[in-house]
């Protein structure tokens, strides 16, 4: 068994969509390499950092990543294996790529509770907008901006008995 840290700069870009790893980043990867009886058994943690935009409201945003993984790399012979040891070294460039990419959010959002972005003006909502009141985007539902569920408690419904006034 052999304990290996390595810290790497990203060969290229990893990932696509919102969110990536950019070409040059520190991929810190931190592995155990230990010989069994099918090959190599690579196990260890990936720490690096992702940059890209919020999904709701469109702003930068940049996180730490970590990651971990565990991968047999079999030895050459008649089965075929996604990765084989070659030459007695094993290339981790793929495994932790996969790794990584596969960990990356779908949807990245800058904070847990992002509003987003405004459905009439395209611009960034912020966390204060319920107090502002404003013309229903559709005039056939603006007889539902009254509504609250407070007048539900109150109010009697046909065939239930209302216990208070009895």
């Amino acid at each position: 068994m052999r304990e290996f840290f390595i810290d790497p700069p990203a060969p290229e870009k990893w990932g696509e969509g919102l969110v990536a790893v950019a070409k040059g980043e520190p991929v810190e990867v931190e592995v155990r390499l230990e010989s069994v009886h099918e090959g190599i058994l690579a196990s260890g943690t990936v720490d690096t950092e992702y940059s890209g935009v919020c999904g709701r409201c469109l702003t930068d945003i940049a996180e730490g990543l970590k990651v971990e993984f565990q991968e047999l790399f079999a030895y050459p012979g008649e089965e075929t294996s996604d990765f084989e040891v070659q030459d007695d070294h094993v290339d981790l460039e793929t495994l932790v790529r996969d790794a990584i990419v596969l960990s990356l959010p779908f949807q990245p959002v800058c904070q847990p509770d992002c509003p987003g972005l405004d459905p009439a003006t395209g611009e960034r909502m912020t966390a204060n907008t319920g107090a502002e009141q404003r013309e229903p985007l559709d005039t056939r539902w603006a007889a539902l901006q009254d509504y609250t569920t407070d007048h539900d408690d109150e109010a009697t419904r046909p065939g239930v008995e209302n216990t208070e006034e009895s």
